[in-house]
């Protein structure tokens, strides 16, 4: 049976570390980590989210500031907020929770945000740095940072000849996903839901990313022996097991089936799901020791 990866607990270490830094930064330079989250709307996942991120930047000891505008708030309002906020020296950085209002370009607002306060790794210049392999500056996108966090934690930080298929090829997850690998030195397959021979394609990974958005869609025979299955997917299914009307969550990967044989494997819940906020408030610290010259933070 595989290692369980504990998302959980890892995370908690990184937010430890955070508050750890934040405190040490308030003292050699009085400086205090600034995170400005704009919500617009009233969509109940995205409200859960947000309150989410502030309750933990706030124990992390930060300036934590919600800003929350009704769903008819203009395009050209919303671009002006994230203008004072980018000149704002007490913010480090910035969130625009999505999804937005149809009436609002997503992508006009995201590349509004100063590249060096884009704590969502979203921004083209961060996205071209990741690109490129200019990590020391760059902001990475939260859930592939903390999915490479614990691939570290099984693998080590060089993957210097190891075979790593990613499932998926969004620019969240999938895209920036491979180039942390490739970063790491991993061989890296980017496959997605059209890939002709996708289970062969798995197989031959001893490192596998699953971040397609299919329930369970990765089989257990799709896996190795031994390989590292990182599972990014939540989706809900139904569960009739529970009662009429409920669900459950489950991953991209069959987790039983994958689990008698990888040798290490994320849950879901539990695995990287609490890792993307702990990546936000390390970004945030990151920006905020950037913005003192100060070295980049390690976690």
């Amino acid at each position: 049976m595989a290692e369980v990866i504990d998302g959980k607990a890892v995370a908690a270490d990184v937010i430890a570390k955070v508050t750890s830094a934040s405190s040490d930064l308030a003292a050699s330079k009085s400086v205090t980590p600034g995170l400005a989250v704009i919500i617009v709307g009233e969509d109940p996942a995205s409200q859960v989210y947000v309150a989410a991120k502030s309750r933990t930047a706030k124990e992390c000891g930060f300036n934590s500031l919600q800003h929350t505008l009704p769903a008819d708030t203009s395009e050209a309002y919303l671009i002006d907020l994230i203008e004072v906020l980018n000149h704002d020296r007490t913010i480090h950085g910035i969130l625009v929770q999505l999804p937005l209002p149809d009436h609002i370009d997503a992508g006009k607002v995201i590349q509004a945000i100063a590249p060096e306060k884009d704590v969502d790794g979203f921004h083209f210049v961060n996205v071209g740095k990741l690109g490129t392999g200019e990590l020391e500056t760059a902001f990475v996108p939260c859930t592939p940072a903390g999915s490479m966090l614990l691939i570290e934690r099984v693998r080590g930080k060089d993957l210097s000849g190891l075979n790593a298929v990613v499932v998926g090829r969004s620019n969240i997850v999938g895209k920036p996903m491979a180039n942390l690998l490739l970063a790491a030195n991993a061989t890296v397959t980017v496959a997605h839901s059209r890939t002709k021979n996708l289970p062969e394609l798995c197989r031959g990974a001893d490192i596998l990313v699953a971040a397609v958005g299919r329930p369970e869609m990765i089989r257990g025979e799709w896996v190795k022996p031994g390989t590292t299955v990182i599972d990014v997917g939540i989706n809900r299914i139904a569960a009739p097991e529970r009662g009429n009307g409920k669900n459950r969550l489950v991953g991209d990967v069959a987790y039983l089936e994958a689990a008698d044989r990888a040798g290490a494997i994320t849950p879901v819940p539990g695995g990287v799901g609490p890792m993307t906020i702990a990546l936000l408030m390390a970004n945030t610290l990151t920006s905020a020791y950037l913005a003192s010259n100060l070295p980049r933070p390690q976690f």
